[in-house]
């Protein structure tokens, strides 16, 4: 019996939201490489051409604020069909001592992450092809029951919960989630290298596969997701393991 082939996606169209760096840029390489017309967007233009000059293969970019419903509505307006969606979009408020978390800070948190999942997606469906695909990166803190996260896990567990149901209602377009753990990305820049370092040998410690994420880890599991047609309504984890080392 020969064994299926679920990397088809040559030819096919696929926008990363949020594909200038980290995580967003592996899987724009990952589709890339795999014969996709790949656009990647982002905030920043010299950001997004530093990314496409590293990426080999079909990819164009795009400058885009994914908060500002009508820029992102112009975007699909004029893109043309698009197979798969992916929503890169990080954000890095909202965590911190929940007796002390600042309001202001967890709603700033909600506006830069889950708000603009929102605008994209609706935004997107016009444009997206039946039988596609939209792929959500969220983070594990969703899950995670650590100190200091109950604002991180309020954003990122309501966009995983909204997985299922889109799943269903927006058939047979397919939704899934990447929830990945720690990956050494840009993201950490803003912490002092010794304190990363840390952090990073830490977590390793901690996991079964000995060592933190790279963002092409979590750019196959997305790739996977959006090549495989048999699958939708999914939250897949990329955490090395964590959980089932700490079991939480």
């Amino acid at each position: 019996m020969s064994t299926p082939n679920t990397s088809h996606l040559a030819g096919q169209r696929v926008v990363v939201m949020g594909g200038s760096s980290g995580i967003g840029e592996a899987t724009a390489a990952s589709f890339a490489a795999d014969g996709a017309e790949v656009v990647i967007t982002g905030r920043g233009q010299d950001r997004l051409d530093a990314a496409a000059a590293r990426i080999e293969g079909k990819v164009s970019t795009y400058r885009l604020d994914a908060a500002d419903r009508s820029a992102v509505d112009a975007f699909f307006d004029r893109s043309g069909p698009v197979d798969h969606l992916v929503l890169a979009l990080s954000g890095s408020k909202g965590g911190g001592a929940f007796a002390e978390l600042d309001l202001a800070e967890l709603a700033a948190g909600f506006d830069g992450k889950f708000w603009p999942h929102v605008n994209v997606l609706q935004a997107a469906l016009p444009a997206l092809r039946p039988g596609g695909s939209v792929t959500l990166v969220t983070a594990a803190s969703a899950r995670a029951a650590l100190p200091g996260t109950a604002g991180l896990a309020a954003i990122n567990g309501a966009l995983e919960a909204m997985v299922p149901p889109l799943a269903v209602e927006l058939a047979p377009l397919r939704i899934n989630a990447v929830s990945p753990g720690v990956v050494d990305t840009p993201w950490w820049d803003a912490v002092p290298a010794e304190q990363r370092g840390a952090l990073f040998d830490g977590f390793a410690a901690s996991t079964p596969v000995g060592r933190v994420g790279r963002p092409e880890d979590i750019a196959r599991a997305v790739h996977m997701l959006a090549a495989n047609d048999f699958v939708t309504g999914v939250v897949l984890e990329a955490t090395g393991g964590a959980t089932l080392a700490t079991g939480r």
